[in-house]
């Protein structure tokens, strides 16, 4: 494995696995339109280096992790089921019943001690070959990027933020981003969900200064474990030592009383204020729209240090597919065991793309008894990262819950929407911005299970084969004003066996007095629709062909208890972006583009 950034770039070159830009490119926009451009060609594209940097001295390198083969030569496997496999060993381990056993176990044990990190012994650690204290620290002498029209400014976006508790001592790494004021003073922007956040606060109480340090460019292991959910309390360089089969060797920081990898390519060290908060922000994020400005604490530098020829490394998110999705794959299949752990009856789960991760998981279960599918829900939404999850899909094993087609077939074949629709109330993500307020709000199970004895069947659906061509779509643009494009999805799905529905996409403009609910109450009348029985309403500059698209906007758009609109067996759901009509009064955030 890795012991640093720079030796997985040079893998990287000999597997055919990144290019080299030599022209000269900006830190504004024009790198971000590069990475966006790799990211979104086919299998996620390459990594990019960037030998030639307008106004600075280092390089930069993006879209590292952005494909199935640099995340699996990343955390050293030749597929991402091998991490949970392995994870699976150590949970797996019982008492032993005898001396073979308590012999087999052994192993196991001292191997697990090798994972947590140890101090580096050297000398002068790679990562203070060069060190700039006081008056010296100047960040712009950094490339850090500005990625997007609209961002506030330039952010630092691959930070491993390192924290500890004032209470317990613990150390926290997150990746927050962080946006650049001036020469020594950033933005720290950590979620109040996050334990970074959880961290301050109790410096907050106690009215100290809380000391923080940035790494960033360390090995890829531990790169990825600053990304994953793990339980407050546990330490994310342990996590990257289990990855890389052996220990992140940690250097003590030059002004500050913290560790951070010994390896790494640029650290930042400081503290952040209790009484401090600036405006931090907008941003184009990960969920493909601009996260809102607001006010969050500052980072104030005392130092920065670096290797003697660090290389600068960023990510680039957006609207999805981007690199951060590669990331999250790998999170998905290393802790599905641990949520077997707790769930023994899952047997596989999934967290599409286009739900950014935290609006949609479909999950398998090996249902035993009535209600089961529902148990599922109410458990997962109790569970760390998943309660912030908008939306759970629960199918029978037997359906591969990775497989698009395979889920929409469940779909279109089960869901009675009268009876297999659970809404419910909880915590939502932060960025989440379609819930009346923020950070709570609606949640919405559905259940694709076959019926189990003693739960109520589904009621039956008769479906007409009245076709819709573009006579329908005329007479319907006809009786409903606004209405725009129309297209019938999944005919493959519906019109070639016994389906319980068939599924309308079509486009509308809303105005000051219609919002979504008289939409769907207009068309609720219309007998062009007698034939669907869900039907999805999108904004007009939506292209309905576009079904990544389609997807992205149906599960970032919809709260379940405001967007969801009922009339016997049909359905209608409003994906369009919100305003007053639809009794929505929070700011509604922009798409990431380049278009100004």
């Amino acid at each position: 494995m890795y012991n640093h950034l720079q030796a997985f770039i040079d893998d990287l070159y000999k597997a055919g696995e990144i290019a080299t830009i030599s022209d000269p490119v900006s830190t504004e926009i024009e790198i971000s339109r590069y990475t966006d451009r790799e990211s979104k060609s086919p299998g996620g594209g390459k990594a990019l280096y960037f030998a030639n940097v307008k106004d600075s001295i280092f390089p930069v390198v993006t879209n590292l992790f952005g494909s199935d083969r640099r995340i699996c030569m990343a955390l050293g496997v030749n597929h991402l089921d091998e991490l949970g496999t392995r994870m699976a060993q150590y949970m797996d381990l019982q008492p032993p019943r005898n001396l073979k056993e308590a012999l087999g176990v052994i192993p196991l044990a001292l191997d697990a001690t090798r994972f947590f990190p140890r101090r580096y012994k050297g000398r002068t650690p790679p990562c203070q070959e060069v060190v700039h204290t006081g008056e010296a620290v100047d960040l712009s002498r950094i490339p850090v990027l500005k990625c997007w029209p609209k961002d506030g400014g330039r952010f630092v976006t691959l930070p491993l933020v390192f924290t500890k508790s004032l209470e317990t001592g613990k150390r926290n790494v997150g990746m927050y981003r962080l946006q650049i004021y001036n020469r020594n003073t950033t933005g720290m922007h950590w979620h109040i969900h996050k334990d970074g956040s959880h961290y301050f606060s109790e410096y907050r109480k106690a009215g100290q200064r809380m000391p923080v340090a940035v790494a960033i460019g360390a090995d890829p292991a531990t790169i990825y474990a600053a990304t994953a959910p793990m339980p407050r309390g546990m330490d994310e360089t342990a996590l990257a030592g289990f990855i890389r089969k052996k220990p992140v060797k940690m250097a003590r920081c030059v002004t500050t009383d913290m560790e951070v990898p010994a390896e790494a390519e640029f650290v930042l060290e400081g503290f952040v204020d209790p009484d401090e908060l600036r405006i931090e922000g907008p941003f184009g994020d990960h969920t493909g729209y601009y996260s809102l400005a607001d006010n969050y604490p500052v980072f104030h530098l005392t130092a920065i240090t670096h290797r003697r020829e660090p290389v600068y490394s960023a990510t680039l998110v957006g609207r999805p597919p981007m690199e951060d999705c590669y990331l999250a794959k790998a999170t998905e299949r290393l802790f599905l065991p641990m949520l077997r752990a707790v769930f023994p009856e899952i047997t596989d789960y999934w967290l599409p793309w286009e739900g950014v991760f935290h609006n949609i998981v479909i999950v398998a279960i090996e249902k035993a008894y009535p209600g089961h599918a529902q148990k599922i829900m109410s458990g997962l939404w109790g569970q760390g990262q998943m309660s912030f999850c908008k939306m759970i899909v629960v199918v029978d094993r037997h359906v591969d819950p990775k497989s698009p087609q395979a889920v929409l077939k469940a779909l279109v074949d089960h869901l009675d929407v009268t009876r297999d629709l659970t809404v419910t109330k909880g915590v939502l993500d932060v960025l989440d911005h379609s819930a009346p307020q923020p950070n709570f709000g609606h949640k919405l199970g559905i259940d694709l299970t076959a019926r189990f004895p003693g739960e109520p069947g589904r009621g039956k659906v008769t479906l007409t084969d009245q076709p819709f061509g573009d006579k329908e779509e005329a007479n319907l643009c006809d009786a409903v004003e606004n209405v725009g494009a129309c297209l019938e999805l999944l005919p493959e799905l519906t019109q070639n066996h016994q389906s319980r529905h068939r599924i309308l996409a079509l486009t509308i403009t809303k105005s000051a007095n219609r919002g979504g609910n008289v939409f769907a109450d207009e068309l609720f009348k219309t007998r062009q629709l007698l034939p669907f029985s869900i039907i999805l309403l999108y904004d007009a500059n939506v292209d309905l062909t576009d079904h990544s698209l389609i997807l992205w906007k149906l599960f970032n758009n919809v709260d379940p208890a405001r967007d969801l609109f009922f009339k016997g067996s049909q359905v209608f759901v409003d994906a369009c972006k919100k305003g007053p009509m639809d009794g929505h009064t929070r700011e509604w955030p922009e798409d990431v583009t380049f278009d100004v």
